[in-house]
């Protein structure tokens, strides 16, 4: 028992002392971790002098943003004011005012329903379109698509005119090929401010009224009627069936003219020696415009006529009369 007493003595002495190391060496790791957890949170956390840079830096880049939206703002009023100054020139060189694309469409629009109401009266005539060729199927389409084409420049000339024709495409069936072509080719087709119908020109006037433009009449047109009906055959090649809007203007039992190309103008020689006096319809109504707005025969011819028709204006209507 002694020699235990004496052998647990110095243990119980030393108990303390370890627990006392223990403690310290506890509390330093405590401390360590403290240190490491603080200097985890600095660096995660912004101090006082990041958040100034920070600040700062939005502060400029805001500031760059408004000066360059200011810049793009300038800009674009230097441009409208440009755009007006050369809108201004221009009209005072001109003399006439500048309008937007949407106020001219407008203001085309209602001069076209002006022209419905009030204005000369012209038609079409497509009741031939099926005798124009007796080619095969794919030259009758050819002669089709340029017809329908021939119709989208007399409705573009007559949207452009400062008094239009009212003017109506008569015959013209909607399973037609024609008719199809018209819508395939020609964007708006539609919509046109035309007059489109399957009636005869009978069907909508009386026969008195109606005057038949004819390359092949004896009689020329000397003035434009508005208390008449003027009529156009829808063709684009009369070389297969001579005098056809002749024909017709006959079967409808109507009068018939021709424009006074006889009257106004020559024959010039040419190397294929080729003269033809067979116009588009488009090149007609060209003339028949040009003709109402300057009262001109000489004008509208000298304007309108193709060049390639081997005929010339004459000055001289009696040398013309004599070299015909």
């Amino acid at each position: 028992m002694a020699g235990s007493e004496c052998f647990s003595a110095p243990a119980q002495r030393n108990l303390p002392q370890r627990s006392s190391w223990q403690l310290n060496g506890v509390s330093e790791v405590m401390d360590l971790l403290h240190i490491d957890v603080d200097i985890d949170m600095m660096k995660g956390k912004p101090g006082k002098e990041d958040l100034l840079h920070s600040r700062n830096v939005l502060r400029k880049q805001r500031n760059w943003e408004r000066q360059l939206a200011a810049k793009k703002s300038k800009r674009k009023e230097e441009k409208q004011r440009r755009k007006l100054n050369r809108e201004q020139e221009s009209a005072g060189a001109t003399g006439s005012p500048q309008f937007t694309k949407r106020v001219m469409k407008a203001i085309t629009k209602e001069r076209l329903a002006e022209a419905q109401r009030t204005g000369l009266k012209l038609c079409v005539d497509l009741s031939m379109t099926d005798c124009m060729s007796d080619k095969i199927s794919v030259c009758l389409m050819q002669e089709v698509g340029r017809l329908a084409g021939q119709l989208r420049r007399m409705y573009g000339s007559n949207k452009k005119a400062a008094r239009p024709f009212h003017l109506f495409l008569t015959e013209l069936q909607e399973d037609s090929r024609l008719y199809r072509e018209c819508v395939r080719m020609n964007e708006g087709f539609l919509n046109y401010k035309i007059d489109i119908t399957e009636e005869s020109c009978l069907d909508l006037f009386p026969p008195e009224k109606l005057v038949y433009l004819s390359p092949d009449a004896e009689e020329a047109l000397e003035t434009v009627d508005a208390d008449k009906v003027y009529v156009l055959g829808g063709l684009v090649d009369e070389s297969i069936q001579k005098k056809l809007s002749f024909s017709r203007a006959r079967e409808l039992n109507i009068c018939t003219v021709r424009l006074p190309i006889d009257e106004y103008m020559v024959k010039k020689n040419n190397t294929k020696n080729f003269h033809s006096k067979i116009l588009a319809v488009n090149q007609v109504l060209d003339i028949l415009l040009t003709f109402c707005d300057t009262g001109s025969w000489i004008d509208a011819l000298q304007a309108w006529f193709p060049q390639g028709k081997g005929y010339v204006v004459t000055q001289d209507e009696s040398s013309a009369k004599s070299a015909t």
